[in-house]
């Protein structure tokens, strides 16, 4: 099995506090894994975000590193700490306190995709489990915690952007409560992952290219948020998801007839989001 973990694309000249990262847009499925599913691979891709990592591929032209995911969503989240494992799919895992995404099947090894569809037929061995998240889950947050670093060293704060896509029909809930339906959703756990500076630039990018922007509903930020968003030490997590339907067939799983002008537009709003971690570098400062 291939043990690259992600994709990093790094800019000729990293001129900005600002990171871009993709861990659901993963989409290299193993054929192993395939043969331990009951499920195919078009059912398993609902739960990935795919092309995400597209839509953001000009963050390095604009000065930002983009870290980008090769596995799956489905083979291993990397939006759950590592130690959100569910006993209902892995053997000799303990059942500890309720935990709501373990609960519905979305732990860091998840049981399930979209509406509830189990992944595999019985329980995998805690071993393989514990490879997964060795192999891909810790490789990614190693690699994104150095850019966090770099940035923090470099510019005197890190600005993290989590890239993720949400289905169309996630929106529903706010429709019906007679509120307008957005195309993106910024979640800061209602900010506690970023100052409030930062997150109103980000929304300024969107609105400014035409899109309908909320906060904070129906998603907040998971464990990428929570455990990197660090405001008072000038660390600040800010999670995007974006409407699927705006550039993409979901039931198909490919790019619609819009994904081109869309993707223009993400180059816009990349562009803005990245100039606004654009500071002198602090040892260029202190000369």
């Amino acid at each position: 099995m291939d043990k690259t973990a992600y994709d990093l694309t790094v800019p000729v000249r990293r001129d900005t506090s600002v990171i871009f990262a993709s861990p659901h847009s993963g989409r290299h499925y193993p054929w192993a894994f395939q043969r331990k599913t009951v499920l195919d691979e078009r059912t398993l891709r609902s739960s990935e975000d795919a092309f995400v990592d597209v839509l953001f591929s000009k963050a390095p032209e604009f000065g930002a590193p983009l870290l980008a995911a090769r596995m799956p969503r489905a083979f291993v989240d990397l939006n759950r700490s590592a130690d959100e494992l569910d006993p209902a799919v892995v053997e000799g895992v303990r059942r500890i306190s309720h935990n709501p995404r373990i609960a519905s099947g979305l732990g860091v090894i998840p049981r399930v995709v979209a509406q509830g569809r189990q992944i595999y037929r019985g329980k995998m061995r805690l071993e393989e489990a514990h490879g997964r998240i060795a192999d891909y889950w810790r490789p990614y947050h190693d690699a994104l915690q150095q850019l966090l670093n770099e940035s923090r060293a470099r510019f005197g704060e890190a600005i993290l952007i989590d890239c993720h896509s949400m289905p169309h029909e996630a929106l529903d809930v706010v429709a019906r409560r007679g509120n307008p339906r957005p195309d993106v959703v910024l979640g800061d756990r209602f900010g506690a992952a970023a100052d409030a500076e930062v997150v109103d630039r980000i929304e300024e990018a969107f609105v400014s290219a035409g899109l309908r922007v909320s906060r904070n509903s129906p998603f907040a930020g998971a464990f990428v948020t929570q455990h990197y968003g660090r405001p008072s030490s000038r660390q600040h997590v800010v999670q995007i998801e974006i409407d699927r339907s705006l550039y993409m067939n979901e039931e198909m799983i490919r790019p619609n007839g819009n994904f081109q002008s869309f993707r223009r537009l993400m180059g816009s709003v990349t562009a803005q989001i990245a100039d606004m971690g654009r500071r002198v570098p602090q040892e260029l400062a202190a000369e």
